[in-house]
Order: structure tokens, then C-alpha cells, then sequence
């Protein structure tokens, strides 16, 4: 299992509508081959800041297989307007 980590920055003030944009993007992810489960958590210290967290089969099921469909041209749609910095995504393996 690969876990993708992201702390995503949403431009200040925009925080509910990335919220309802979230919600509707779920859909196109949980759709994707390798897809395993998500968690996107708003930060407790700073306003307009979540931490996404997904868990995916491999590597490659996120790299290759959403990042490369239709689904990931609609969850982009979405969701890529509200950050501010564009976020880096991390892929973590096992835990210790």
C-alpha cells in the first residue's frame, strides 16, 4: 500500500467552496483502479490549510492510472483553481 500525502493551501477565503468542490470530487477519485481510501483533514492551526492523505494499491495506480484518465481531467477541473501554492505530493511506503 502507498500512501500520497499533500498539504494543500486553498487561496484565503475560498475554504467552503473547496470544500463543496471536494465533495464532488471524491467521486472521480474512489472511481480509479488501486484506489484504497482518503482522508482530507482541515488544519486546526491555519485557516484555509487541509492535509490530504490517500491510500492507493501501488505506485503506479495513482501515477499512471488516475493522473493519466478521465477522471483525474474532472477531479483537476475542480479542485486546481483553489490552491495557492500548487501542492507537492509525496508517496509514502509501509510504515515501520
Amino acid at each position: 500500500m502507498i500512501l500520497e500525502h499533500a498539504v494543500l493551501n486553498v487561496k484565503a477565503g475560498q475554504s467552503r467552496e473547496f470544500e463543496i468542490a471536494m465533495r464532488k470530487a471524491r467521486a472521480f477519485i474512489e472511481s480509479a483502479a488501486g484506489f484504497q481510501g482518503m482522508e482530507i483533514r482541515p488544519c486546526v492551526e491555519t485557516k484555509d490549510r487541509y492535509l490530504l492523505l490517500v491510500r492507493w494499491s501501488s505506485l503506479e495506480a495513482h501515477t499512471v492510472g488516475f493522473r493519466q484518465s478521465a477522471a483525474y481531467q474532472e477531479w483537476r477541473a475542480l479542485l486546481h483553481q483553489f490552491y495557492e501554492p500548487f501542492p507537492t505530493v509525496e508517496h509514502h511506503g509501509a510504515p515501520l
